[in-house]
């Protein structure tokens, strides 16, 4: 009666981690071994505040999570502790896991998944790298904007020009006329 208690809260666990991984718009498995309890934490709260869920999993529960899906190469990195950051975004994830691999020497990046492909090590730090989708968006508004600023600038001059022409007439004719 208890194991089979135990299989279906597994396989509930199995199916939360595979809906959660396939939405996902990235994932990064890391080995956290060595971490302190201070680095964890402190890597929760930023993963909490970007909106990232982060957390700690069999690797044979994400093994059955995967099996027969697009994910299933992440099987090769299956080996030792694993921690799992999957976020809606593509870049977040990997971003924050990467500055952490950075600062902590034991905490060590294992592969990633964006848009539903694989990637490794290197795949995963070339993503870090990436501007945010805000920060690309922002680059994007600030570059349509250039012209149009540039135009009302080439406008505005225009018409201050003439402004400018006007009032040096009315000035002309006024000490014309006193």
């Amino acid at each position: 009666m208890a194991s089979e208690k135990i299989l279906e809260m597994k396989k509930l666990q199995v199916k939360e981690i595979a809906e959660k991984m396939n939405g996902a718009g990235s994932i990064v498995l890391a080995d956290y071994r060595g971490l302190s309890v201070e680095q964890d934490t402190a890597m929760r709260a930023k993963m909490r505040e970007e909106g990232i869920e982060y957390k700690v999993v069999k690797n044979n529960i994400i093994k059955h999570a995967i099996e027969g899906t697009s994910l299933e190469g992440l099987m090769e990195y299956l080996v030792g502790p694993t921690a799992v950051a999957m976020s809606k975004d593509e870049v977040a994830a990997a971003k924050i896991m990467f500055k952490f691999a950075k600062d902590i020497e034991a905490f060590e990046l294992k592969a990633g998944v964006v848009s539903g492909m694989v990637i490794g090590l290197d795949g995963l730090e070339k993503l870090a790298k990436l501007p945010s989708k805000e920060e690309l968006i922002a680059k994007m508004l600030g570059s349509m904007n250039s012209p149009i600023t540039g135009l009302v600038n080439v406008l505005s001059a225009n018409i201050r020009g003439l402004a400018v022409a006007l009032n040096a007439i009315i000035e002309q004719k006024q000490n014309v006329g006193a």
